[in-house]
Protein backbone atom coordinates (compact mmCIF):
# COMPACT_ATOMS: atom_id res chain seq x y z
CA UNK A 1 0.00 0.00 0.00
CA UNK A 2 1.06 3.55 -0.57
CA UNK A 3 1.73 6.10 2.15
CA UNK A 4 -1.54 7.92 1.39
CA UNK A 5 -3.46 4.67 1.99
CA UNK A 6 -1.78 4.25 5.39
CA UNK A 7 -2.57 7.89 6.21
CA UNK A 8 -6.23 7.37 5.23
CA UNK A 9 -6.43 4.23 7.37
CA UNK A 10 -4.92 6.12 10.30
CA UNK A 11 -7.34 9.02 9.84
CA UNK A 12 -10.33 6.67 9.72
CA UNK A 13 -9.23 4.84 12.87
CA UNK A 14 -8.56 8.12 14.67
CA UNK A 15 -11.95 9.60 13.72
CA UNK A 16 -13.72 6.42 14.87
CA UNK A 17 -11.74 6.56 18.09
CA UNK A 18 -12.59 10.24 18.59
CA UNK A 19 -16.29 9.44 18.32
CA UNK A 20 -15.85 6.60 20.81
CA UNK A 21 -13.91 8.93 23.14
CA UNK A 22 -16.64 11.59 23.03
CA UNK A 23 -19.33 9.00 23.82
CA UNK A 24 -17.22 7.55 26.64
CA UNK A 25 -16.69 11.00 28.21
CA UNK A 26 -20.41 11.82 28.03
CA UNK A 27 -21.82 8.50 29.24
CA UNK A 28 -19.20 6.93 31.49
CA UNK A 29 -17.12 9.77 32.89
CA UNK A 30 -13.56 11.01 32.80
CA UNK A 31 -11.75 7.75 33.60
CA UNK A 32 -13.31 5.84 30.71
CA UNK A 33 -13.03 8.86 28.43
CA UNK A 34 -9.30 9.16 29.08
CA UNK A 35 -8.85 5.44 28.45
CA UNK A 36 -10.71 5.79 25.15
CA UNK A 37 -8.55 8.80 24.23
CA UNK A 38 -5.44 6.71 24.87
CA UNK A 39 -6.69 4.02 22.49
CA UNK A 40 -7.67 6.70 19.96
CA UNK A 41 -4.11 8.05 19.83
CA UNK A 42 -2.53 4.61 19.20
CA UNK A 43 -3.22 4.41 15.41
CA UNK A 44 -1.73 7.87 14.85
CA UNK A 45 1.32 6.98 16.95
CA UNK A 46 1.73 3.69 15.07
CA UNK A 47 1.55 5.49 11.70
CA UNK A 48 4.02 8.19 12.73
CA UNK A 49 6.53 5.62 14.02
CA UNK A 50 6.09 3.30 11.03
CA UNK A 51 4.77 0.37 13.05
CA UNK A 52 1.23 0.48 11.63
CA UNK A 53 2.40 -1.36 8.52
CA UNK A 54 4.13 -3.98 10.69
CA UNK A 55 1.01 -4.49 12.81
CA UNK A 56 -1.12 -4.95 9.69
CA UNK A 57 1.40 -7.41 8.20
CA UNK A 58 1.46 -9.42 11.44
CA UNK A 59 -2.35 -9.48 11.47
CA UNK A 60 -2.37 -10.63 7.86
CA UNK A 61 0.16 -13.40 8.59
CA UNK A 62 -1.85 -14.63 11.58
CA UNK A 63 -5.04 -14.58 9.50
CA UNK A 64 -3.38 -16.57 6.72
CA UNK A 65 -2.09 -19.11 9.26
CA UNK A 66 -5.51 -19.44 10.92
CA UNK A 67 -7.24 -19.83 7.56
CA UNK A 68 -4.76 -22.52 6.57
CA UNK A 69 -5.32 -24.24 9.91
CA UNK A 70 -9.08 -24.27 9.55
CA UNK A 71 -9.30 -25.47 5.97
CA UNK A 72 -6.28 -27.77 5.67
CA UNK A 73 -7.07 -31.50 5.94
CA UNK A 74 -3.44 -32.34 6.67
CA UNK A 75 -3.36 -29.96 9.64
CA UNK A 76 -6.59 -31.37 11.09
CA UNK A 77 -5.20 -34.88 10.68
CA UNK A 78 -2.25 -33.80 12.81
CA UNK A 79 -4.57 -32.26 15.41
CA UNK A 80 -6.59 -35.49 15.47
CA UNK A 81 -3.44 -37.58 15.93
CA UNK A 82 -2.31 -35.33 18.78
CA UNK A 83 -5.70 -35.75 20.46
CA UNK A 84 -5.53 -39.52 20.01
CA UNK A 85 -2.03 -39.55 21.53
CA UNK A 86 -3.22 -37.64 24.60
CA UNK A 87 -6.23 -39.95 24.97
CA UNK A 88 -4.00 -43.04 24.77
CA UNK A 89 -1.64 -41.63 27.40
CA UNK A 90 -4.52 -40.94 29.78
CA UNK A 91 -6.10 -44.38 29.27
CA UNK A 92 -2.75 -46.11 29.75
CA UNK A 93 -2.33 -44.26 33.06
CA UNK A 94 -5.70 -45.53 34.28
CA UNK A 95 -4.89 -49.09 33.20
CA UNK A 96 -1.49 -48.91 34.91
CA UNK A 97 -3.07 -47.71 38.17
CA UNK A 98 -5.54 -50.59 38.10
CA UNK A 99 -2.75 -53.11 37.46
CA UNK A 100 -0.72 -51.73 40.36
CA UNK A 101 -3.74 -51.92 42.65
CA UNK A 102 -4.38 -55.49 41.55
CA UNK A 103 -0.73 -56.38 42.18
CA UNK A 104 -0.92 -55.02 45.72
CA UNK A 105 -4.08 -57.00 46.37
CA UNK A 106 -2.45 -60.27 45.28
CA UNK A 107 -0.01 -60.05 48.18
CA UNK A 108 -2.84 -60.18 50.70
CA UNK A 109 -4.68 -63.47 50.75
CA UNK A 110 -7.13 -65.02 53.16
CA UNK A 111 -6.66 -68.36 54.80
CA UNK A 112 -8.54 -70.07 52.00
CA UNK A 113 -6.21 -68.56 49.35
CA UNK A 114 -8.61 -65.94 47.94
CA UNK A 115 -7.84 -62.22 47.91
CA UNK A 116 -10.03 -59.84 49.82
CA UNK A 117 -11.56 -57.07 47.71
CA UNK A 118 -11.63 -54.54 50.54
CA UNK A 119 -7.90 -54.94 51.26
CA UNK A 120 -6.78 -53.69 47.84
CA UNK A 121 -6.85 -49.98 48.61
CA UNK A 122 -6.59 -50.03 52.39
CA UNK A 123 -2.92 -48.95 52.50
CA UNK A 124 -3.61 -45.94 50.29
CA UNK A 125 -6.20 -44.47 52.67
CA UNK A 126 -5.07 -42.45 55.69
CA UNK A 127 -6.23 -43.72 59.06
CA UNK A 128 -9.38 -42.05 60.38
CA UNK A 129 -8.33 -42.25 64.00
CA UNK A 130 -4.99 -42.56 65.77
CA UNK A 131 -4.19 -46.10 66.90
CA UNK A 132 -5.49 -46.89 70.36
CA UNK A 133 -8.24 -44.28 70.43
CA UNK A 134 -11.84 -44.89 69.45
CA UNK A 135 -12.63 -41.23 68.67
CA UNK A 136 -11.77 -39.55 65.35
CA UNK A 137 -9.39 -36.62 65.33
CA UNK A 138 -11.29 -33.35 65.89
CA UNK A 139 -10.11 -29.93 64.81
CA UNK A 140 -9.96 -27.46 67.70
CA UNK A 141 -11.94 -24.92 65.71
CA UNK A 142 -14.75 -27.40 65.10
CA UNK A 143 -14.94 -28.77 68.67
CA UNK A 144 -17.56 -26.22 69.76
CA UNK A 145 -19.69 -26.99 66.70
CA UNK A 146 -19.50 -30.70 67.48
CA UNK A 147 -20.52 -30.02 71.09
CA UNK A 148 -23.57 -28.05 69.90
CA UNK A 149 -24.55 -30.87 67.56
CA UNK A 150 -24.24 -33.45 70.34
CA UNK A 151 -26.35 -31.23 72.60
CA UNK A 152 -29.13 -31.30 69.98
CA UNK A 153 -28.79 -35.05 69.46
CA UNK A 154 -27.13 -34.84 66.06
CA UNK A 155 -23.89 -36.78 65.64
Amino acid sequence: MEETTWAALTAALTVAGAIWTWIAFRRRGAANGLRALGFTLLPAAAWLTGTLRTVVEIGSAVTDWATGLVFDVRTWTGVGLAGLAVLLLVVSGFIRDRQLARGQAVGRTRKDGRTRKDDAGRDALPPTAPPGRGKPVIDDDLADIEAMLRKRGIE
